[in-house]
């Protein structure tokens, strides 16, 4: 108890214990004397009981939802929400990476020379396989393939947006696509 705390009900407590003096050693001067101490120890009482998991990649729809926001808020609300009709749409769904990637360059820079400002990529979703391997296969190449196109070049100086598509539009497999104005 601190010296200015006053009990309540002094007769409920117990007297303090007087502690022993210890008598005082005298110390050799080259080792420290430490005096011993007991440790209530318990292996594993500070250890974590689950694991962390695994830090996988995230997503191709977070990372599109995740990109910054380069068009008008308004209008992306609504592209979004599936209100915006797109003005042209190209379907890649089936097609090879050396078949689709060649046909989406043409399609997007031929688009943007006619001034569509929205048109609609379709990917697919991709099949599911069996995976007999201890290496993951990714679902949906082109799904996974498109957008690194979109942002790369000769596309990027064309492209301003790109999000994932509403149910009606073809939803998870397919892309909206926001061109830029030609300057």
């Amino acid at each position: 108890m601190k010296k200015t705390a006053r009990p309540l009900h002094p007769s409920s407590f117990p007297a303090p214990l007087a502690r022993p003096e210890k008598p005082d050693l005298p110390k050799p001067a080259s080792v420290p004397v430490r005096e011993p101490f007991e440790f209530d120890l318990e292996i594993g009482r500070k250890a974590r009981t689950q694991s962390t998991g695994h830090n996988l990649a995230p997503t191709v729809s977070d990372k599109l939802a995740q990109a910054p926001l380069r068009m008008d808020r308004k209008k992306f609300g609504k592209m979004r929400k599936g209100k915006l009709v797109p003005e042209a749409r190209i379907d890649l769904h089936g097609m090879t990476q050396a078949q689709a990637h060649p046909a989406l360059t043409r399609f997007i820079l031929n688009s943007w020379a006619m001034d569509f400002r929205l048109v609609l990529v379709i990917t697919g979703k991709g099949k599911h396989q069996e995976d007999d391997g201890p290496i993951p296969v990714r679902k949906g190449v082109l799904k996974h393939q498109v957008p690194h196109w979109l942002h790369s070049s000769p596309l990027r100086e064309a492209v301003l947006q790109v999000s994932e598509a509403h149910l009606k539009h073809g939803g998870t497999g397919a892309y909206y696509v926001y061109l830029r104005r030609k300057k």
